[in-house]
Parts: structure tokens; C-alpha cells; sequence
């Protein structure tokens, strides 16, 4: 039994009062933009839309999730049963993409349902976030023992081995982060930090020689010897650097990216949409882009910090966690400093899937904010949450 310092009731229900003032709109309004910049580099201007269309229906929804989802009391999160249930039927909806998924770009990943499709390694982010949340705020003081670490490191072992065996390689390594990330901000010890870095390297010599397919290796060697395979292996992420490049300090022009709007550049509607998106507004929109991702992950941050309990706090840091890594891991693989996975750049990348969490995520951060800590200086009364 860990104890949570939680707010008085009555300042609980004040806070919860005003649902929608409940919104941090800073955060809200920082999105906004990012989402602008996406349908932009995606639209053609003339002939189909296509993406374009579907992205501003899948905005649309993934703006209502929030909303919703900012009004709901998550508290009911902190009990074990519920997110044991939420784990398990994600772990499930993996299992069964070997079954009834649908293949595309050489991975088994998605659903289709209709004309819509799917991804199920996107929730299982989230759920993984909240079941990781839960056991370090129960265990924070107990952090240094070495089982604890064991422990969570399983609860990511699962669904990043079935993602890797799909095989994704890019969501593997974003829900492995998540996990790494979340045991250093809970405190673990320099000494087991060292050690779960050695199993790291371990791990990856095996799925060098044992799980990665011959694609995926020669996407790691064409990163080392990146014009090797220009042809080849390489060409995506040859053609995603000259994108870059070529915008230059203010870019080509909305709509002139010769890269992206000729079709040079592959699926520049997603994996490589931060190179088709800087071709045309160049470094200075690329800088841009990094202030307003920085706004977004300042206010989560911010309001992880008034978290009314540990469990609260985490999954904020956690969230941070997940959206930094995604933008990290796409930025480096368009301008070269990282392997190209696949990854899509949050609130960016064409696909309902991926938005709708990461609006899910940032609704259940809304929610928690409306019963935030108020009053920090007060002695509060103390609560407990049964194990």
C-alpha cells in the first residue's frame, strides 16, 4: 500500500466544476497549427485530395475524442483490475493481427474495416503508459530493487515483441522507449540503469539474428553507408535528405515541392512528411514546427506537474514520453541521422489511428487536469489506494 497525497474533496469538486475551462488551451491551440501544417504538405491543390479529405474527417474525430475525453473522471484508471482488463485485450487485438490483419508496406499491422483501417499498436501505447503509471506510483519508493524494473520490463516485453514480429520495427522501438524513459523518471538506480542498457545491446545482437527480417537489416547498414544503395534500400532516405536540403532557409513554396509533389519522395504523406512539409518552408518553418512541439510538450509537462496523485504525474510524463519519441524518430530518419522505420510525426502524418490516440492521450490528460492538485502549500488530507 503506497500512500497518494490527494486534495481536499470540496477543492476536487471546485476544480471539476467548469469542464470545458478545464481545457488547457495553450495546448489545445499549439496543436492547431501543427494540424494545419499537415493537411498542407499533404494537399495537392489541384485534381484528387484524397488525403487531405479523409485527414480533415479523421481530425475532426480525433478532436471530438478529445473533447470527450477531457470530461470524463479518469479515476477510476488507478484501479488494477481495470488496466489488467486493458492490457490484456490489447495484447489480444495483437495477437489476433496474425489472424484476421491486414498486410501493407511489407508489415501485418493493421485491421481493415471497410474502407477504413485500423492500427492496434497505437492504443496499446497508451495502455502500456497508463499500466506503467500505475505500478511505478504504487512502488516509487521501492523503485531501487531490481524486480521492479523485471517486472514493467515485461509488461513492455509483450506487445514489443508481437509489434516486432508483425513486423514493425518502429512502433517496437517507440514502445520500448516508453518504457525506458518511464523507469529513469522513476528514479532508478545508475547502477540498474547500466545493466538494463547491457540486456539492451544483448537484446538487440538477438534480434539481429534472429528476428529482423532482411529489409530491416539493410535499412540499419544503409544508414551506416547511406549511399551505398542509393537505387535501392537507400532511395527513401536519399530522396527525404535532398528534400530537406533543397528547402533551404525559407523553402520552395507551398504547393512547389518538386521532391514530394512529383513523387520523388515516397509516402510523403506520412513517413516522410516532415521532409516534404520543410521542402517547401525550410529551416525557418522547421523551426517552426520544433517551437510549436516544444509548446505542446511544455503544457503537458506542466500539467503532469498538478497531477492530484503519482499515478497522474506519470502518465502526463509518460505521454510526453510517447509524443517526444514518435517526433524524434521521425525527424532524424528524414534528415538522415536515423534508420528509416516508418513512423509517423504526431498531428502531422495522414492516418486516423495514430491522431485519434494521440488525441485520446492528451483528453485523458484533460480529464485528470480537472481534478488537479490545487493548493500545494496546504497540508492535505491523505488518501490511500489499496494494492
Amino acid at each position: 500500500m503506497v500512500q497518494i497525497l490527494l486534495p481536499r474533496k470540496e477543492k476536487l469538486l471546485k476544480s471539476a466544476s467548469n469542464t470545458f475551462l478545464g481545457i488547457d488551451w495553450i495546448l489545445f491551440l499549439a496543436i492547431l497549427p501543427l494540424l494545419g501544417a499537415g493537411l498542407l504538405a499533404m494537399s495537392s491543390f489541384v485534381g484528387d485530395n484524397y488525403f487531405f479529405t479523409r485527414q480533415v474527417l479523421w481530425i475532426f474525430v480525433a478532436i471530438l475524442v478529445f473533447f470527450s475525453f477531457s470530461l470524463i473522471d479518469w479515476r477510476f484508471l488507478r484501479r488494477s483490475d481495470i488496466l489488467i482488463t486493458l492490457f490484456i485485450l490489447g495484447v489480444l487485438s495483437l495477437l489476433l493481427l496474425f489472424l484476421f490483419g491486414h498486410s501493407a508496406g511489407g508489415a501485418q499491422s493493421w485491421f481493415r474495416l471497410g474502407s477504413f483501417s485500423f492500427q492496434p499498436s497505437d492504443p496499446m501505447k497508451i495502455i502500456l503508459i497508463l499500466v506503467l503509471a500505475k505500478y511505478f506510483s504504487r512502488r516509487h519508493i521501492e523503485i531501487a530493487n531490481m524486480k521492479h524494473i523485471v517486472v514493467s520490463g515485461l509488461y513492455a516485453f509483450v506487445p514489443t515483441i508481437l509489434v516486432l514480429l508483425q513486423p514493425d520495427f518502429g512502433s517496437a522501438l517507440i514502445i520500448f522507449t516508453i518504457w525506458l524513459g518511464m523507469i529513469i523518471v522513476s528514479g532508478v538506480s545508475k547502477k540498474h540503469l547500466a545493466l538494463v542498457f547491457a540486456v539492451g545491446l544483448l537484446a538487440i545482437g538477438f534480434l539481429w539474428g534472429f528476428a529482423f527480417e532482411d529489409y530491416q537489416k539493410q535499412r540499419i547498414l544503409t544508414f551506416v553507408h547511406p549511399l551505398a544503395d542509393m537505387q535501392g534500400v537507400g532511395y527513401n532516405a536519399y530522396q527525404s535528405t535532398i528534400a530537406v536540403g533543397s528547402g533551404e532557409v525559407f523553402g520552395k513554396g507551398i504547393g512547389y515541392g518538386t521532391q514530394s509533389r512529383l513523387s520523388f519522395l515516397p509516402e510523403h504523406e506520412t513517413d516522410f512528411i516532415f521532409a516534404a512539409f520543410v521542402e517547401e518552408w525550410g529551416f525557418m518553418g522547421a523551426l517552426i514546427l520544433f517551437f510549436l512541439f516544444g509548446v505542446v510538450l511544455w503544457r503537458i509537462l506542466h500539467n503532469a506537474s498538478l497531477g492530484a496523485g503519482n499515478f497522474e504525474i506519470l502518465f502526463g510524463v509518460g505521454v510526453a514520453i510517447y509524443l517526444m519519441t514518435h517526433f524524434t524518430i521521425h525527424v532524424g530518419m528524414n534528415i538522415g541521422l536515423l534508420p528509416v522505420t516508418g513512423t509517423t510525426l504526431p498531428f502531422l502524418s495522414y492516418g486516423g489511428s495514430h491522431l485519434v490516440t494521440e488525441f485520446a492521450a492528451l483528453g485523458i490528460l484533460m480529464g485528470m487536469r480537472r481534478y488537479r492538485r490545487t493548493a500545494h502549500k496546504e497540508m492535505m488530507e491523505n488518501e490511500f489506494i489499496g494494492v
